[in-house]
């Protein structure tokens, strides 16, 4: 009876320790496993949404709003004894059983919100603001990714636009900024900082570094100053939103909207002839620039079967539409797409997916 006493007393131990280590032992699976989900199914609904636009179908993002994952754990211990021996003796045997049962659950509520309406207006319609742009090129976002996808003109200089209404062929000095910038950037001579007026308001100043500066950069900035017809040998110019700057210390940024970059990226979209044939979607134009140099941003390919190897993928009408994940610059770009929606968050209440896990 000793033993069995002590064998119960063992399992009851083992099952409320294993009661009580559920909530920390949960907490690394957990915060991946969600993180994980919630990341990959964000990029195919973007994927899916560039593809949609490919065919001028309707584009809708469903955010997730937030997680809440509930852990229960039901156990039980049973002991049964059975005397065996004839009539009223108390002498025979006793037959001990020994019986135990737990139930584990899992039931996460996940809660998903269509983003529509003013929401949609603010977060994809309106244009990126020339300060986060600029910000981005100081995180060391290379120019000739972020000025053809974000800025439709700088200083009445018009980029090449492949799709939409205003499908145009780009200024070779456009590009020609663009390629100066870059160079300037990765000498190290560039940077940005943000200063603010007596009304309170915030101003992005883009400045040139003066000193040490090779003669080769001087170049540049001469170069570059002249095609925005900006002062020579100017150092600080403030940047706005707008076609035509104020004056020659200043840099004037048409920009994009998310929507617009998005609409760029789906013009690049490979299609399956016989879907150009047919009438479902048109031919899309290129964006080789007059100097015949190719500024395509994202290759987004297409198969029947799914593909082994991609970044991101998604099935839309009978056919997968990928980025291969061996395509870096294509990834590349993808990643700063996914970056842009962050900064045209407008701030709602609801903010990032919550994940709420019960689990005492």
């Amino acid at each position: 009876m000793k033993n069995i006493t002590s064998l119960l007393a063992i399992v009851v131990t083992l099952l409320l320790s294993a009661c009580t280590n559920i909530g920390p032992n949960t907490i690394p699976r957990d915060r991946f496993d969600y993180n994980t989900a919630i990341a990959d199914s964000w990029k195919e609904q973007t994927l899916l949404n560039i593809v949609k636009l490919r065919y001028a179908d309707m584009p809708l993002f469903v955010e997730v709003s937030s997680i809440v994952s509930g852990y229960t754990l039901e156990s039980s211990v049973n002991l049964n004894a059975t005397h065996i021996g004839s009539g009223n003796s108390i002498s025979g045997n006793e037959i001990f059983s020994l019986g135990g049962s737990g139930k584990f659950s899992d039931r996460p509520t996940i809660t998903y919100s269509p983003i529509t309406g003013q929401r949609f207006n603010k977060s994809f319609m309106t244009p990126i603001p020339p300060g986060a742009i600029l910000f981005l090129i100081q995180s060391s976002w290379p120019v000739d990714l972020i000025f053809p996808l974000t800025i439709n003109s700088i200083n009445g200089l018009k980029s090449k636009m492949a799709a939409g209404a205003n499908q145009r062929e780009g200024d070779t000095n456009y590009y020609r900024v663009i390629s100066l910038l870059r160079d300037i950037q990765k000498s190290g001579y560039l940077g940005m900082r943000l200063l603010k007026s007596k009304k309170g308001q915030d101003s992005t100043v883009m400045f040139f570094h003066d000193k040490n500066i090779s003669d080769e950069v001087k170049l540049k900035l001469q170069e570059l100053n002249k095609l925005l017809g900006l002062e020579p040998n100017v150092r600080s110019i403030t940047v706005s939103y707008g076609s035509i700057p104020k004056n020659n210390q200043e840099i004037a940024m048409l920009t994009q909207s998310l929507l617009q970059i998005m609409i760029t990226l789906a013009s690049q979209v490979n299609v399956p002839e016989q879907h150009i044939k047919e009438g479902r979607t048109v031919p899309a134009k290129g964006m080789v620039d007059k100097q015949g140099k190719d500024w395509k941003l994202i290759d987004i390919k297409h198969s029947i079967n799914k593909p082994e190897n991609a970044f991101t993928a998604v099935k839309y009408r009978d056919h997968w539409f990928w980025v291969d994940d061996r395509d870096f610059y294509s990834k590349r770009t993808f990643a700063f797409l996914m970056i842009i929606f962050s900064l045209t968050e407008t701030g709602a209440k609801e903010g990032l997916p919550l994940v709420t896990i019960p689990a005492g």
